[in-house]
């Protein structure tokens, strides 16, 4: 029995040695060779995040909004309570990339991202064992991507330097979703994965349809220079709604103005725009919907306007801080939605981050949101955020 498990023993030296010389590789060239014409690419980061998070008007329930901003989930209208001390992994993440050249001469690439940030399985009671869930999973060939990424409406480069998982959430555009997308130059236009959310007559619990007979049609133009870079993008979506009884559809837009200005080699400022009858769902995570029910069965879209504004400096090479602010408004047609809807949020937010090495960080963000009803009733929002992170 004793030589059976030397033999095994032996057997298992070369294996581990070729694992060690690929992690090896993987690190000290972010990647490695398949074949003769394949490189793959492996890398992510692991984050711990720890907070506190005190609001004026009841408890957020446990999940994604006491792990991340989430400006519709700030209680409204309750009794206030102690504040809630949370600590997660889950904005950890990983990424496999493929790029391959073909015998035509052009190269084909793809790439696989998961992390476990809003996945719903899971608890914190023995194991935290939160299933991972697909953020990106797209190829890309001659101009043409395919697959799941960021909608081509968003401007993801006009995000803050933040601990929290968004930032200035209130007016961003934040939305992954299937697509087919042609870029050629600084133009991309793009056919996207169609969804509708409404509001019911006099309000209550979202209807989310997923009866779109067409899909989001967006049209955008990237301008970069040395100091930075401008987008400018427009959205055109069919809202609709069937149930045997209802049956309409209503067409939606959407237009963004949205950059990133250099002031040094290491500050700059962010900032977006964001106007249209469709926003909804494409915005501050879906805090408003894209159009309500009326009392004679139609749908009519919600106007909606968010904006942002951040502000990246650098302390020394080490330290740096950003503050940013964030605000929406949703003109709900209160004679139908109800006044239940949240009117408005905006936040402001500002960290300091240090940079132990060159792949780790420790930094602390606070946060201040505050959060209207249609009512004129509303509720704030307090956070003090600590975070740990390696890149890898």
């Amino acid at each position: 029995m004793q030589h059976a498990k030397t033999t095994q023993t032996h057997k298992l030296v070369p294996v581990a040695a070729l694992m060690l010389t690929l992690f090896c590789s993987q690190h000290a060239y972010a990647g490695f060779k398949m074949g003769d014409n394949t490189e793959i690419g492996i890398g992510g980061y692991l984050k711990l995040d720890a907070m506190v998070t005190d609001t004026s008007d009841g408890s957020i329930a446990t999940g994604i909004g006491r792990d991340f901003y989430v400006p519709s989930l700030i209680p409204v209208g309750g009794n206030s309570e102690s504040a809630k001390w949370d600590m997660h992994a889950r904005q950890s993440r990983f990424f496999i990339t493929s790029d391959t050249m073909l015998e035509n001469g052009k190269k084909i690439s793809g790439r696989f991202e998961f992390d476990m940030m809003a996945t719903t399985i899971g608890d914190q009671r023995v194991s935290n064992g939160y299933a991972p869930e697909i953020r990106h999973a797209f190829i890309t060939y001659d101009g043409w991507l395919f697959g799941q990424t960021w909608s081509t409406f968003m401007d993801v480069n006009a995000l803050p330097d933040s601990l929290d998982f968004v930032g200035t959430t209130d007016g961003t555009i934040f939305v992954r979703q299937a697509q087919i997308r042609y870029t050629t130059g600084g133009f991309q236009f793009a056919i996207e994965n169609p969804e509708t959310t409404v509001t019911p007559l006099n309000g209550g619990t979202r209807l989310v349809t997923d009866d779109n007979s067409t899909p989001d049609l967006v049209a955008r133009y990237n301008h970069t220079a040395d100091w930075g870079g401008l987008t400018v993008s427009a959205l055109s979506r069919q809202l609709s709604y069937e149930n045997g009884l209802i049956d309409d559809q209503v067409q939606g837009y959407g237009l963004s103005f949205s950059g990133k200005v250099n002031l040094s080699k290491t500050d700059d400022i962010r900032f977006a725009v964001n106007y249209g009858d469709a926003l909804g769902r494409y915005m501050s995570l879906n805090t408003g919907n894209d159009a309500v029910l009326r009392g004679d069965n139609k749908l009519e879209a919600i106007k909606s306007v968010g904006y942002t504004l951040a502000y990246k400096h650098a302390w020394n090479d080490k330290l740096r801080s950003s503050i940013f602010y964030s605000a929406q408004k949703i003109d709900n047609p209160v004679q139908y939605t109800g006044q239940a809807q949240t009117e408005s949020t905006h936040s402001y937010s500002a960290n300091l981050i240090y940079q132990l090495a060159s792949k780790v960080s420790v930094g602390v963000e606070f946060r201040h949101a505050n959060r209207v009803l249609e009512s004129d009733l509303e509720g704030d929002l307090n956070r003090l955020q600590f975070s740990a992170k390696y890149d890898f």
